[in-house]
């Protein structure tokens, strides 16, 4: 059957299950919109361009699905160029779809042209310029088969408009052929016998779980690895969840904001296994200085990733889930009795923290957290931004729910909770959804209230509000003097702005209005703000410095 551009891509997503679509339109894709209404996608017009790329991944992240964004040429498609960085730096399934101008008018500069394929090809695993809509259909199916395979990542597909307009015979492939690509996911069974040697060996290992956990869907793997081995999991920023955080084996998030705990574990073990983690400085300081006593064992479905850091002892490729899978039944049961027992004396250290917090006359950000997890029971699916908030979201929110935490971890994306909510709240719409974000992230993207309204999303936020940009702030005082410049930051009454877009809004001032504002907001049947007056100079501790070992944290006495 012949069909236009336009039709053959709506055909080709629809056969590919996408369901949902993140988009603005504009001239160089009013083709595809006009088509648009004749195929059962959901399209959820955005505010801004990099919105609608934040969407996509926060949906992808929810889902386990591809997300799908769409954007005009030119200023419309370099709007998605953070929101594609940040899902492929985070390894979200992306499927980037832009505008662009004629043939013709390729390399003219023409109005509204820029070469986005050029310009994003640095931070996608591939991307596509269609002249001939004779290959629009074989690049559509590869596309979603490149990100969604191996380690996932974004793809953009950039479709000159007489592509979108011109007609030919359609018939989708039902495989791709793809020579050069061919992802590694089982592991080498030789070098995973020796890992479980290695294993036997240790007398305090300790196991890192990353985000390829979450994505391999090796959770049960997982906690059944930790306990037949008996040996404690850190987490990194994205693995939080990997391991429900009330399990008495999980120790949370080691690294730059990690527990203290945590971090002396991490650089007193003598094995570390990492599975589906990159390593990255945010965990590991110096990579010279990191788990000096340790041999290392990295898990890793993207061989690229492994050694490009640390120094690794046993390298395995493969998907997380089919190595531990592999790996299970040739580890020994073990107890490690006195290695977990110098943990626990080390842990009691930071107990005494929450008590100081609960009798403060101000608001205190990690008694927000800690509230607002108590309040959800750790059930929340929780959308965190980039700074302070992130950090004391993932400190102190103790995280049950599996996948329970959407953020920006390898980019630190300021602004992209918000938005990343809403495709969170579209993919899982039966899940109580929370976004935590500071005033200065928040105001990056807050003209999203706007989709919240519009889409009718029971999204719930809380804006911890320091009147600063806080963790810059912070650096600002532990490393340059106070000297405040560029930090300082005016923000509107957030809740008179909720308002204004249609939202309850709440102010809490005091740390007896903390509880009952968190289950006022709960109780809506619709999305709320709170905005939560915090203490303007509290800090984020354990701090590790720049270029200090990770046991070498700055910690606030009382506070851990």
């Amino acid at each position: 059957m012949k069909m236009n551009g336009a039709r053959i891509l709506w055909e080709c997503l629809v056969r590919e299950g996408v369901d949902t679509l993140f988009g603005i339109t504009g001239g160089k894709v009013i083709p595809l919109y006009h088509e648009l209404l004749n195929y059962p996608i959901r399209h959820i017009t955005m505010r801004h361009e990099q919105a609608a790329a934040h969407a996509a991944d926060g949906y992808a992240r929810a889902t386990g699905k591809v997300g799908v964004c769409l954007a005009t040429s030119g200023p419309g498609a370099t709007n998605l160029v953070t929101g594609i960085a940040n899902a492929q730096m985070d390894s979200s399934p992306l499927v980037a779809i832009t505008g662009q101008v004629a043939n013709a008018d390729l390399g003219t500069d023409a109005f509204q042209e820029v070469d986005i394929t050029g310009i994003t090809m640095p931070i996608v695993k591939h991307n596509y310029l269609i002249t001939d809509v004779r290959d629009l259909a074989v690049a559509v199916k590869e596309a979603f088969y490149v990100a969604r395979s191996g380690r996932p990542g974004a793809v953009l597909i950039d479709i000159p408009i007489n592509a979108q307009v011109s007609e030919c015979e359609f018939a989708y492939p039902e495989a791709v052929n793809l020579p050069g690509y061919r992802p590694h996911v089982y592991g080498n069974m030789r070098q995973i016998r020796q890992a479980a040697e290695m294993i036997a060996q240790a007398e305090r290992p300790v196991i890192v779980a990353g985000r390829g956990v979450l994505v391999s869907g090796a959770v049960a793997e997982l906690r059944q690895f930790a306990e037949k081995v008996h040996a404690p999991v850190v987490t990194t920023l994205l693995g939080k969840s990997a391991l429900p955080e009330s399990h008495p084996l999980c120790l949370g998030m080691g690294g730059m904001h990690g527990e203290g705990y945590t971090n002396l574990a991490l650089q007193s073990a003598d094995l570390i296994v990492g599975i589906g983690t990159r390593f990255d400085d945010r965990l590991t300081s110096t990579a010279e200085t990191f788990a000096p006593q340790a041999k290392i064992i990295h898990v890793d479905l993207d061989p690229a990733e492994i050694g490009k850091r640390v120094r690794v002892d046993l390298p395995i490729v493969g998907d997380a889930g089919n190595v531990l899978r592999s790996l299970l039944p040739l580890v020994e049961a073990a107890t490690h009795e006195p290695w977990l027992t110098q943990i626990a004396e080390w842990r009691a250290d930071t107990c005494c923290r929450e008590a100081v917090w609960e009798h403060s006359e101000e608001v205190v950000p990690q008694y927000v957290i800690r509230s607002l997890c108590e309040v959800t029971g750790g059930q929340a699916l929780m959308v965190s931004d980039v700074g302070q908030n992130q950090m004391w979201e993932a400190q102190y929110y103790r995280h049950e729910r599996t996948g329970g935490l959407i953020s920006s971890g390898g980019l630190g994306t300021m602004g992209f909770a918000l938005p990343a909510a809403i495709g969170a709240a579209v993919g899982a719409p039966d899940a109580p959804v929370w976004v935590v974000a500071g005033d200065g992230g928040f105001q990056m993207t807050l003209q999203e209230l706007a989709t919240v309204v519009q889409e009718r999303l029971p999204i719930k936020i809380v804006i911890l509000n320091n009147g600063y940009l806080g963790m810059v702030r912070q650096w600002q005082e532990l490393f340059f003097e106070r000297n405040y410049e560029g930090t300082p930051i005016l923000g509107p009454d957030f809740a008179r702005l909720a308002e204004a877009y249609g939202i309850p809004g709440m102010v809490v001032e005091s740390p007896e209005e903390v509880v009952p504002a968190l289950e006022r907001a709960q109780a809506i049947d619709g999305p709320a703000l709170i905005e939560f007056r915090i203490e303007r100079e509290h800090n984020v501790f354990p701090m590790v410095p720049a270029g200090e070992p990770i046991h070498k944290m700055l910690r606030r006495t009382a506070q851990g």
